[in-house]
């Protein structure tokens, strides 16, 4: 059984990062965009990548991306975005496990309550939100295109 790391995403991580947003969105971001997003400095990226057995974790360059999400920090808030696994790796927890480093993480830099968006007919992204803490709070009817569907807003707050 394969395990994974949760690390901060590098600039190198980008590619394959690109492919998975291909595959996960149907409006998927671009190398530019990632690129200006790990600028930002009120924001954090990560990536699941694949243990390589007998290595430390970050040592091989060509590491093996399989997951990829983020949070843009707004004061207390954490607004939760590009949560993908590449669909070869799904169903494994890789999902849970980027999203407890994330929330870990930004409430250590003083986040309280986290925001994400999610289509409503994706039932087991609102099921693993909602076993996060999440609640839906709203709907964004038709928000989301390719399929038209509508989206969630769903809120984990203290």
């Amino acid at each position: 059984m394969m395990s994974y790391t949760v690390r901060r995403m590098r600039e190198e991580d980008i590619p394959q990062v690109v492919e998975i947003e291909k595959i996960a969105f149907s409006r998927p971001w671009t190398k530019s965009i990632f690129k200006a997003a790990l600028l930002l400095p009120y924001a954090a990226y990560y990536v699941a990548v694949e243990d390589t057995p007998g290595e430390k974790s970050g040592a091989d360059p060509h590491e093996k991306v399989v997951g990829m999400c983020g949070v843009k920090k707004i004061f207390e808030e954490g607004d939760i975005s590009n949560v993908a696994v590449h669909p070869a790796y799904r169903g494994r927890g890789i999902s849970r496990k980027m999203l407890d480093v994330l929330m870990r993480e930004a409430r250590a830099d003083g986040v309280q309550a986290f925001t994400l968006e999610v289509r409503a007919g994706n039932v087991i992204a609102v099921n693993l939100y909602e076993s996060l803490g999440f609640r839906t709070e709203g709907v964004r009817p038709r928000f989301y295109d390719d399929p038209v569907e509508d989206g969630l807003i769903m809120w984990q707050r203290p």
